[in-house]
């Protein structure tokens, strides 16, 4: 096995400095050219003040000088918050000043997003990094450390700490990772989804860790990442549902174009896949491609390869090495296979905590285990299959509906490009379920239509009181619906109508 020293951003530039690193619409950088920037970026950081064991605001867009950023913090051994671009100047104040963070590395374009931080040092990726003699901190290794604030369902996102100074353990968990993908210098990675999310951070990590080339798309287009795949010959990517979607609603002459011949591994997480997409992906691009995980940025996992997945579809796997799963009521009792129930998992390594919060950490942890509020149930193979968020319930007339099982029903429609369901208030009921679909292109759908192929596939009770046809689903770049976005157009209709 690859130990951590063997492998990442200072190693690779030592024994294959001239090797494509990172690859951006801007040109490419290669190890040697992205190491000296990031070494660079360490002496500005540590110039403005962050201190070893410190932590830096990164919020930027996709590109080369973010990995310049968070590896210019990994030498000073300080950690990296990744702050969301699309967000407001009281989101990101809360999460800098919550993260304590030293400096907060960006771009002019979001400096009227750090208006309440204003007192924190900013630098500007515009203007360069600045000559340096020599290294900073510890050149050895240099690995970043991320701490992840999560969106959560309620109250203020927190950050998820995976403990201080944990570098050796991130390192790791790199290493091991990039190993069980099979990656190495021959790979190249087609990142597509925003970096200052988990899923696609690490992904690029992991390639960099290996010597790897990581090509950036700095906006999500269907077209473009099939044509960046043929262009570079891409071998993997890492990709959420809506990915997929809006690929497979190109016109099949187009996405018959391209060469996909060198890619041999696509890799999805952070949003439910529907059965009948992830079929029609499969069949698009080689169903022994396409491989699922399941995790959170608290730790734990699952994943299930395509073989596993097409015995067991709609499955999220089974634990990866050294992780457990348990499905509990609201006791804490551990229910039996096949009953639903919220989803707790035990990671391999040391548990996290919720930066400044206690109390939320408290909360999450039960004898060993954790859970991000995810409700599923295991089958009696032990296969992992998640329900719906707990938060998401609806409760109708007082049955339990999980809104998820309603839009499986409805993406198994040929002329539903796209769907959400969720709960809202009813004076009779409590809640009623209100779907938002987003027909095919000519289709002739309208909303009895929609909640007749419910009534005809699930049980009555099931079916979506209120349906609204729109030409496109709100989406976040994760991939994920914007169900309170969706509520709170709907609670404003309602109200302007009254």
């Amino acid at each position: 096995m690859m130990t951590p020293m063997d492998a990442g951003l200072i190693a690779n530039a030592r024994i294959r400095p001239d090797d494509r690193a990172v690859t951006t619409s801007a040109g490419t950088l290669t190890y040697a050219e992205l190491n000296d920037r990031a070494r660079r970026a360490a002496h500005a950081l540590q110039a403005a003040g962050v201190e070893r064991g410190g932590t830096v605001a990164v919020m930027l867009p996709n590109g080369a000088p973010f990995f310049e950023a968070v590896h210019a913090a990994g030498r000073l051994r300080a950690v990296v918050v990744p702050v969301n671009t699309h967000f407001k100047a009281d989101e990101v104040g809360w999460i800098v000043r919550d993260s304590g963070a030293q400096a907060v590395v960006t771009t002019a374009e979001y400096l009227p997003a750090l208006e309440q931080v204003a007192d924190v040092p900013r630098l500007l990726v515009e203007d360069g990094w600045p000559e340096a003699d020599g290294e900073v901190g510890d050149p050895d290794d240099g690995w970043p450390t991320l701490m992840a604030y999560t969106s959560g369902t309620t109250g203020r996102p927190k950050g998820v700490a995976i403990g201080q100074d944990d570098f050796r353990r991130r390192a790791a968990g790199v290493a091991a990772s990039g190993e069980r993908w099979n990656l190495g210098p021959d790979d190249v990675h087609l990142l597509v989804g925003p970096l200052y999310h988990s899923g696609p951070s690490y992904w690029g990590q992991m390639h960099l860790a290996f010597g790897g080339e990581v090509v950036i798309m700095e906006r999500w287009d269907a077209e473009e990442a099939l044509a960046l795949v043929e262009r570079y010959g891409v071998t993997n990517t890492h990709m959420v549902p809506a990915n997929f979607q809006r690929i497979l609603a190109l016109p099949e002459a187009t996405r018959d174009r391209f060469d996909l011949s060198s890619l041999r591994l696509v890799v999805h997480a952070a949003a439910p896949c529907p059965v009948p997409l992830k079929r029609a992906f499969m069949d698009f691009v080689g169903a022994e491609k396409v491989w699922e995980y399941y995790g959170a940025s608290e730790g734990g996992g699952t994943v299930i390869s395509p073989d596993d997945w097409l015995a067991h579809p709609g499955s999220v796997g089974k634990p990866f090495p050294g992780n457990e799963f348990a499905i509990l009521d609201d006791d804490g009792t551990v229910l039996p296979p096949g009953e639903v129930g919220t989803v707790y998992a035990k990671p391999a390594g040391s548990s996290f905590e919720y930066h400044n919060d206690a109390e939320k950490t408290a909360t999450a942890h039960r004898d060993g285990f954790f859970t991000v509020g995810d409700a599923g149930y295991l089958d009696a193979d032990g296969y992992l299959y998640l329900t719906d968020r707990t938060s998401d319930m609806v409760i109708s007339g007082g049955v339990n509906i999980y809104p998820r099982e309603i839009e499986e029903c409805l993406f198994a429609n040929p002329e539903v490009v796209d769907c959400a369901v969720l709960g809202v208030a009813d004076a009779e009921w409590g809640e009623v379920l209100y779907a938002v679909v987003q027909p095919a292109a000519g289709s002739t759908l309208n909303e009895d239509a929609v909640v007749g192929w419910v009534r005809d596939h699930l049980a009555d009770y099931k079916r979506p009181r209120i349906v609204e046809l729109v030409d496109v689903l709100p989406r976040d770049p994760n991939g994920k619906v914007r169900k309170p976005k969706l509520r709170e157009a709907y609670v404003a209709r309602v109200a302007s109508q009254q």
